[in-house]
């Protein structure tokens, strides 16, 4: 009698020739990059350092395109984009100890927003690991440790042979939902010596879906059909796991009212009559989801941007979709359903029953009038044409990426993606740096669609040596910097906590004259030519910079009082 566990796929004769006569001159690194493309792999990025040089020797002999950035940090945020835009886990190449430590931010960010990046980073020889102290260059007594914390899973090689494996299980935990980055690494010997192990060919990793138990989903089909006023928030993980058409066909057929979290931007039509948009900071939304009886919540963990700094109380009955464990009933209590959020919203979709509701929409507009009354009596006349001029220069389906700045609290609320997966920012996180280097790895991930990227003057400080990038790959990214002087936002943080700020005034270069010294066009504009100015440059090939001197403000917060 044969099971199934006895089959076993016999290699044809071309893969046994293969096999017994591997080209010749292969080392360490030549496994990793052969595993990469098996799996799927077309592009990596990185920065190459003495230890991970095995690697990088190795990619000239491979199909893969490098993309290689100034700054391990910024080639993380780069590969966190990638990872965002394709769905793909993206490779990311470094060195050991300096190097590896300068990307932890990056990968902080990536697993803050479910976004699935391999990071493979050399070692030391094999004989310094273990946490003796040999001297060697980049010496840690225990690196691995340094990224427990911070990535969902880490894979350390000590052979050749283990290479292919230790990659291909790591990329599965890359993809498994939720997605997030993954971290392996591999000691400078194992990297550079020579190897006569066959060429890895195709890898067979594919993530287990995570389904919902269906006890579950039918309590809360029942309870959601049977809602007087039910309302749905949906998170980042509707966006992931590409599930923005069933979340739709599920709020149509239940006339529930939908909000986005700023991490779930694009996750529901912005302009549909069931939008509550992403109105978050406002307690008039807050008010309205608070009286819900039934509450959905797919793909947020509702944590202190979702929840309006933790004022929200919802008053009736939760259910929380979540792929993240850690996440499911961590600050409400709910009917936690641990499941991807695609086939949760499939089966809520096969048993949730038609519920009429023709005043769902006028509470909608009446909420949306409440909180543009609000913002209107603040005089903030100026954000608002700026965020609006950003708006239409962008034309409908190409992807921003937003850095941690005023304008991008105001597109947080206010903006309008205009399309799927096309808004990302680094609220997940919340570091500095974001914006610019994730622009260049979407435009790496699709040449055809300019890309924009916002930041601040001091978050554009800590990526300016990526317009060395840009220039070099030519890369279809603009870049619009709000040139306020300094940390806008804790300046303003700090006089309203203490009358005065400290700390938050910058020099800064002339940003037209630097970009140009990388051979990048760049421009000086004004509130008032820049819808002009950023539509001439986002329709020109390759990088571009517009500088934009503006002192913006922030509207007030609801959730102090």
């Amino acid at each position: 009698m044969t099971h199934d566990h006895d089959l076993v796929l016999r290699p044809s004769a071309a893969q046994t020739e293969a096999a017994l006569n591997p080209p010749p001159g292969r080392n360490g690194g030549d496994l990793v990059v052969e595993t990469l493309s098996g799996l799927g792999a077309t592009t990596v990025f990185g920065l190459p350092g003495q230890h991970a040089l095995g690697m990088f020797d190795a990619l000239r002999r491979s199909s893969l395109r490098y993309i290689g950035l100034r700054v391990e940090n910024n080639a993380g945020f780069a590969a966190d984009a990638y990872g965002r835009i394709t769905g793909e886990a993206a490779p990311l190449l470094l060195s050991t100890g300096p190097g590896a430590l300068t990307s932890l931010a990056a990968l902080q960010e990536a697993r803050a927003a479910s976004a699935p990046v391999l990071a493979i980073s050399s070692q030391v020889p094999t004989a310094g690991l273990g946490g003796g102290r040999h001297g060697y260059l980049h010496e840690l007594p225990d690196q691995q440790a340094s990224f427990r914390g911070v990535v969902k899973s880490v894979h350390t090689v000590r052979t050749q042979s283990q290479i292919p494996s230790a990659i291909a299980a790591a990329w599965e935990s890359a993809l498994t939902a939720p997605h997030g980055p993954v971290w392996v690494e591999i000691p400078q010997d194992v990297l550079l010596a020579e190897t006569h192990l066959p060429q890895v060919t195709a890898m067979d990793a594919t993530p287990e879906d995570l389904v919902p138990r269906p006890e579950l989903t039918a309590l809360a089909a029942h309870l959601l059909s049977s809602a007087a006023r039910p309302a749905i928030i949906a998170g980042g993980g509707v966006v992931r796991s590409d599930a923005s058409g069933k979340l739709k066909s599920l709020a149509e057929r239940l006339n529930a009212p939908v909000v986005t979290t700023f991490g779930g931007k694009g996750a529901f039509p912005w302009t549909h009559p069931l939008s509550l948009q992403s109105w978050l900071e406002d307690r008039h939304t807050t008010d309205f989801l608070e009286e819900a009886d039934v509450l959905l919540v797919v793909g947020s963990g509702l944590g202190e941007l979702s929840s309006n700094y933790h004022t929200f109380k919802p008053r009736g009955r939760v259910i929380q979709i979540e792929a993240d464990l850690g996440k499911l009933e961590s600050n409400h209590p709910a009917l936690g359903i641990h499941a991807d959020a695609r086939l949760a919203l499939s089966a809520l979709l096969e048993t949730v029953g038609e519920r009429p509701d023709p005043s769902a929409a006028e509470r909608v507009s009446a909420v949306l009038a409440r909180v543009a009354e609000r913002i209107a009596a603040q005089e903030l006349t100026l954000e608002q044409d700026v965020l609006a001029s950003v708006r239409r220069a962008l034309s409908a389906g190409s992807p921003s990426f937003w850095d941690m700045t005023i304008l991008a609290y105001w597109a947080w609320s206010a903006f309008d993606p205009r399309g799927k997966n096309t808004m990302h920012s680094a609220q997940g996180a919340g570091g500095l740096g974001y914006g610019f280097p994730a622009a260049l790895g979407a435009a790496a991930a699709d040449p055809t669609r300019p890309v924009l990227a916002v930041s601040g003057d001091g978050g554009a400080l800590y990526s300016i040596a990526e317009l060395a990038t840009a220039r070099q790959y030519g890369l279809n990214v603009t870049w619009l910097i709000v040139d306020d002087g300094g940390y806008g936002i804790l300046r303003e943080y700090m006089t309203d906590a203490f009358g005065q700020a400290t700390a938050t005034e910058l020099a800064r270069p002339d940003y037209v004259a630097l970009a140009e010294s990388f051979g990048v066009p760049g421009v000086l504009t004004t509130p008032g030519t820049l819808e002009e100015d950023l539509t001439r440059a986002l329709a020109a090939p390759g990088p571009s910079v517009v500088v934009l001197p503006a002192l913006l403000r922030m509207f007030e917060p609801t959730h102090l009082g």
